[in-house]
């Protein structure tokens, strides 16, 4: 299924190919542990791109010169999520945007992608986690209409507290 964005109509979201997994995996951990978003030790998961692909949908955006610019691994149903408690309940994890794209839509079209393919799978609410240091994240969350689910907020290991975002579909 192929998505144009509003903002940016020469955008679509399609299924990754194996074959840009190694660039997905780069982007990723540069992303996230060189932007001091993730510690060191999260590196080997947020590279397993091959792993994620086959507990979701692995989404990408490319660029007018079809490198990968945005990933998002968006989850529908098993516990890849880690934050989802129900069936009725989708999540997505790993957002990424690669730097030199930022500030043009494509976090935005990978999110509104996830919560418009939750909806079509039947899907009543979209529930992610985030760390604390994720502020743009954060924006764009409350900006597409995501609100605050404290009561969710869960560490994975000691030292790393993450909050819970949710949006009703």
């Amino acid at each position: 299924m192929v998505v144009p964005h509003a903002n940016a109509p020469f955008r679509t979201v399609e299924p990754a190919r194996p074959g840009e997994f190694p660039s997905i995996a780069e982007l990723t951990v540069r992303v996230y542990v060189e932007g001091g978003l993730a510690p060191e030790g999260y590196a080997p998961e947020l590279a397993d791109v091959e792993g994620r692909s086959t507990r979701s949908e692995l989404l990408v955006v490319r660029d007018e010169e079809n490198r990968v610019v945005g990933s998002v691994a968006l989850v529908l149903s098993g516990d890849f999520g880690n934050v989802t408690t129900s069936e009725e309940e989708a999540s997505f994890r790993m957002l990424v945007v690669d730097p030199s794209a930022q500030g043009r839509g494509i976090g935005e079209l990978l999110v509104t992608t996830c919560l418009d393919r939750a909806r079509h799978a039947g899907k009543r609410r979209m529930v992610i986690s985030t760390d604390p240091r994720m502020t743009a994240a954060h924006r764009l969350y409350a900006r597409l209409g995501f609100a605050r689910l404290p009561e969710r907020d869960w560490s994975p290991e000691p030292g790393v507290d993450l909050l819970v975002y949710s949006h009703e579909l």
